[in-house]
């Protein structure tokens, strides 16, 4: 049976029916709550339970190490009678302000060796609205979808340019190192709940690994477009050199920024001057043991997202300051094959 969840302190009800999760039951009503991965990994869906039970999707966990005392994870959890919720934050939003498009392929280029910079034009005249950090989904016939963040500022709306990793045996993959200029993709976006606030000028590090960067690089660029002056640090890991893919637009934000800390961090190869020999999360530690006061934002993979996570608040960052999009490998095929290069 279907069971009511309400917001705190607030006049919003909303439905959740049998199966489905807090968080889905809320967006489908117009309501956002926090959230990225939509997995339990990011951590960025937590909330309070303020009355009423609920329980784990399938039986997964309804915590993780991002969750604090009397908090859940909303898109793993389901109601088992009416409840009321105590988010972080939440908005109404239109679900009208979701769109879907026929983009044709503008360009597609390796920027490494197992990294496509997929460059997208939307139909002559529209546009296409989202917020720096957001994600599209790449439609697929069988009915399957591929999520990959934008890694172009919004105000250039356009079009999407996306950075996608070759994973050997992704079904995906396959498609995408066939992609010239003229095919069409069908996209969705924007998804993801980006909490990074514009007004606020605190010191921020972003750590990426891999593509994970191009999340960041939409934000640096927003901010660059803005002239936003902050104390900023980058940390970008990666096993090898060829893994930090566009170093042009780290010198452009280092221009621009005179201030621009940028930490290369490489796991599997020595470190060049100014680079660290390591892993990101070990980078971060490298900044010294008191970070309270600053914004991390982190995007790479769970076990990167998780180790960074362990490392920000250890150095003294509160968990409402530690911001996170999970990069989580689509299906494979039945047999895996080594992605053409």
């Amino acid at each position: 049976m279907s069971h009511q969840i309400a917001l705190e302190s607030s006049d919003v009800t909303f439905a959740c029916d049998p199966g489905q999760s807090v968080l889905d039951a809320a967006l489908k009503a117009g309501i956002e709550l926090p959230y990225s991965c939509r997995k339990g990994v990011c951590g960025n869906c937590v909330g309070g339970v303020a009355q009423g039970e609920v329980t784990g999707m399938g039986g997964a966990a309804t915590t993780s190490e991002a969750c604090g005392p009397g908090q859940v994870l909303y898109c793993l959890c389901t109601p088992t009678s009416d409840v009321v919720l105590r988010p972080a934050s939440w908005r109404r939003v239109d679900p009208a302000a979701r769109k879907t498009f026929k983009a044709k392929v503008h360009s597609h280029e390796l920027a490494a060796p197992d990294v496509s910079v997929l460059r997208l034009r939307l139909p002559t005249g529209q546009r296409a609205k989202f917020q720096a950090g957001q994600y599209l989904q790449i439609l697929q016939d069988d009915g399957s979808a591929r999520s990959y963040s934008m890694a172009n500022p919004p105000q250039e709306n356009d079009g999407v340019t996306l950075h996608i990793r070759h994973v050997p045996g992704g079904l995906f993959t396959q498609r995408v190192t066939q992609l010239v200029t003229g095919d069409l993709l069908t996209i969705e976006l924007p998804f993801g709940h980006v909490e990074l606030a514009p007004d606020d000028l605190r010191p921020i590090v972003f750590v990426a690994g891999g593509t994970g960067f191009a999340p960041v690089k939409s934000l640096l660029d927003d901010m660059l477009k803005r002239r936003v002056q902050r104390e900023i640090t980058l940390i970008w890991g990666a096993r090898t050199p060829e893994g930090l893919y566009l170093p042009a637009a780290v010198e452009r934000w280092q221009k621009q920024w005179p201030g621009f800390r940028y930490i290369a961090a490489l796991s599997d190869a020595p470190a060049g001057p100014g680079g660290f020999a390591g892993r990101a999360d070990d980078a971060l530690r490298s900044l010294g043991a008191d970070l309270n006061g600053h914004i991390v934002y982190c995007c790479g993979s769970p076990a990167m997202v998780t180790a960074v996570r362990a490392a920000a608040l250890a150095q003294g960052v509160p968990p409402g300051d530690f911001h996170a999009d999970v990069f989580v490998p689509g299906p494979q095929t039945a047999t895996p094959v080594q992605a053409p290069l």
